[in-house]
């Protein structure tokens, strides 16, 4: 044995260093290999940067806080009397105006991205007070998710009434929006609850556009004979009509390694959207492709829509931005408002007053809260443009 060495080599200590760095390296190596095989993935926008196909919009000066310090708020919705409703994820429907009340909704199984989602009011609301609530419950083991009618008292929720039931659910892609269309009818957006293959199943209710009557019914228009009214869709949470009286949606493109292709499709009865046998603009026989989607390298993550004078706004959850599609281009135009300053967007609708009113969704546990969040938003779009 060798006395005069370095105290280091004697106790083997480069030897074990040598061989942690060579395995290190070799993690390295196979990891950037292995994103090379799988293609392109998501990569993170700088706020400082513009991703592709993208032009920026709007300072954040221009946005006006109007409620703060909410939880997970979902859905937005005002009152004839100009008060807001909003949806909280774990199972509170707020109202926020002259007073702050509470409602809770019994039942809710927040878990994942489920929760208290949607939020649609009656057309003749003023008249019978009801409400719609799309949320997250469990049955028995499994999670799924419901349509639920209440008459909207002044002080708590009653006439309790099931209008869709039995929708797969699961800790991700829940949907969840739903909205009356011209036509006096529900519309529901979900998801396809983990089972991407149940989309292309027309008597399944996962990853469909549905739409029944005011008290749950099936038209006798509805193209399969049952709630679906389009279908090969991934994740629905934007549902909105322009002033010809068209449907669009936005929804959400594949997560993890082959994220991107975020769609605005324009809906039609009985068509079928292609989730999950095409993605982005990709084509097959008898499947539509959207009217623009988010390209392979970036994400909106669009969860929200509304209309406005020609063009169609939706809050991004991962794009952290506001976002309009402007119709009148082929494709349309896309505009990030706010990229980066409040986080992640969820709803978006247009207010009384003719402003946008957004929310964040920051406290959900994939965000970085900023003070106060979450938080409501008011926007004149005339300053957006």
């Amino acid at each position: 044995m060798h006395l005069d060495g370095d105290p280091d080599t004697l106790s083997g200590k480069p030897d074990m260093k040598r061989k942690i760095t060579w395995l290190v390296m070799a993690v390295v190596v196979l990891v950037i290999m292995g994103l090379a095989l799988r293609g392109p993935a998501y990569r993170m926008i700088h706020p400082t940067q513009t991703p592709q196909g993208v032009s920026i919009g709007a300072d954040p000066a221009k946005a006006e806080v109007v409620a703060d310090r909410l939880h997970i708020p979902w859905s937005l919705a005002f009152l004839p009397d100009g008060d807001l409703l909003v949806t909280e994820r774990p199972g509170t429907l707020l109202r926020l105006g002259r007073q702050r009340i509470e409602y809770r909704v019994e039942g809710v199984e927040a878990t994942g991205e489920g929760g208290l989602l949607g939020l649609a009011l009656h057309p003749e609301f003023a008249a019978n007070r009801y409400v719609y609530l799309y949320s997250t419950t469990r049955s028995g083991g499994d999670i799924t998710n419901r349509v639920e009618r209440y008459r909207l008292e002044s002080d708590r929720l009653s006439e309790r009434k099931a209008i869709v039931t039995g929708i797969p659910g699961g800790s991700f892609h829940d949907g969840g929006r739903i909205a009356f269309g011209p036509d006096g009818l529900l519309y529901i957006g979900t998801g396809d609850g983990g089972d991407s293959n149940a989309a292309q199943d027309v008597h399944s209710l996962a990853g469909k556009i549905l739409r029944v009557t005011d008290d749950g019914a099936v038209p006798d228009d509805n193209p399969f004979g049952n709630a679906v009214y389009s279908y090969g869709h991934r994740n629905v949470e934007g549902l909105a009509w322009d002033d010809r009286g068209r449907l669009w949606s936005t929804e959400h493109g594949p997560s993890g390694f082959e994220t991107g292709n975020d769609e605005i499709n324009l809906i039609e009865k009985g068509k079928n959207y292609g989730w999950p046998v095409i993605r982005g603009m990709e084509r097959h026989a008898g499947m539509e492709t959207p009217v623009v989607e988010s390209g392979r390298n970036y994400t909106w993550a669009p969860a929200s829509a509304a209309y406005l004078h020609g063009s169609l706004y939706f809050g991004g959850l991962r794009g952290e931005a506001l976002y309009e599609a402007r119709l009148g281009r082929d494709p349309p135009e896309i505009v990030a408002h706010f990229l980066h300053q409040f986080g992640r967007i969820r709803d978006v609708v247009v207010g009384p007053d003719g402003r946008l009113y957004f929310s964040t969704s920051n406290t959900d546990g994939r965000g970085v809260p900023h003070e106060n969040d979450d938080k409501i938003l008011r926007v004149n779009p005339v300053g957006l443009r």
